[in-house]
Formats: structure tokens, sequence, C-alpha cells
């Protein structure tokens, strides 16, 4: 996974695309029952603790590790086809890359039928070799599923991250400052105001603030 990270900026230059994905849901849509009193000389902003919920939203985000910069989806779900769809999404952004690599955890959705299709496509692989979903070949089961997506030998290659190890992917950062900059204070009057807002704030943290993270864990056992 680090070398996935640190391989990154050199195979940029080579026309092959470095993203790390993955998903934040239950973002909900939070309107204070009563207006915020504002700061004032000598008093702090004072919230209203009482909300009305709206609903919530699920955003699939995925990074470029070269870049900084965010490809996201906002949907009501997070199914499989969902991240089939910001697959194509992120495949249409750089239809002339010569190759991807993706991160992502071991979720299940990521090792669906829906993906496995689409990578299909691109690499031409026979029908006969796919198989039937639970009975035979690449589709049997998860762990075939699996195996096939992070084939090293495609053109689009999945990564996964180890079981409880959430840390090594760097769209978790990401998220993080999402939440201290967008999510924690914002006031939301619907689930379509959060997505708007959300496109807003995404597409100003791409021209403005995106930038690579500077990547220093290697993989050895942590010393004392």
């Amino acid at each position: 996974m680090c070398d996935t990270y640190q391989k990154a900026v050199e195979r940029a230059e080579q026309g092959i695309n470095t993203f790390s994905f993955d998903e934040k849901t239950g973002m909900q849509a939070l309107e204070p029952v009563k207006p915020n009193k504002l700061v004032k000389p000598g008093h702090i902003e004072k919230r209203e603790f009482e909300y009305t919920r709206h609903g919530t939203q699920a955003l699939l985000a995925g990074m470029d590790v070269a870049t900084g910069k965010i490809i996201p989806l906002i949907r009501d779900t997070r199914t499989e086809q969902d991240f089939a769809d910001w697959l194509d999404l992120v495949l249409a952004s750089d239809p002339k890359a010569a190759g991807w690599h993706l991160v992502m955890d071991q979720l299940n959705t990521h090792m669906s039928e829906a993906a496995v299709m689409k990578v299909a496509a691109i690499e031409n692989t026979p029908a006969n070799e796919l198989g039937v979903k639970g009975k035979s070949g690449i589709l049997k089961n998860m762990e075939t599923r699996a195996a096939y997506l992070s084939d090293p030998s495609h053109k689009v290659v999945f990564h996964y991250t180890p079981k409880h190890a959430s840390w090594l992917n760097q769209i978790e950062i990401w998220f993080s400052i999402l939440v201290r900059r967008f999510l924690k204070r914002g006031i939301f009057t619907s689930t379509e105001d959060l997505k708007t807002r959300l496109h807003g704030f995404v597409d100003f943290f791409n021209e403005r603030m995106a930038k690579p993270f500077k990547w220093t864990y290697r993989a050895r056992p942590l010393q004392a």
C-alpha cells in the first residue's frame, strides 16, 4: 500500500492515475429550529441545540494521490451500483489514461459483480471466464472477484487495505478536513441543499486547497 502511494507521482508522469477511495455515509442535513446568535463583542456564538433532520446523504469520493484533487459522487444510497457509477465517473475523468490504481477497503461492494463487469469491459475479459455469480468463474464469490480486481497485470488495479487499517487509506485524511471545514458547523435546509453545497465545497477545495499528502509511513515496525 505504501509503495502504491510512493509511486503515484512517478506513475502520473507516465499517464497512470492513482486514487484513494472510500464512502462517507450518514451525512445529516440538519437545520436548527432557531437561528444561531452570531458572535459580538464580549460574546461567543450561541448555537441552537434543537435540530430538524431533513435526511442523509452518502458521499463516494476518490482522491487523486498525486494531486490531492477529489472526484465525488453524492447519492441517497451506497450500493454496488453506486460504486460502479463512481468507477464510471473516475474513469471518464481521464479517458486517455494509461492505467489506474485504486486504493480502497475490503467492503463487499468493492468486490461486487458490478465492479467486476466494469473492469472486465476494459480488460476485454471473455464472458466464459466471468462465469456466474455464486456458481463459477471469476464471479463465483468475493474472493475470486477480489483476486480478479487486484490483478496487477490489468489496466485497472484495485489495492485493498488490510482489515482494521482504515488509516492506511489517504482519503480518510480528506474526510477529516471535510468534517472540520464543512460538516461540523453546517446548516442545511434539505438533502438537496446539502448536496449542492457539498459539490461547491469540493470545487473550492480542488481549485484552492488541493495538494498531495506527504506520506511518511513506510510499513516498517514502529520503534520506541
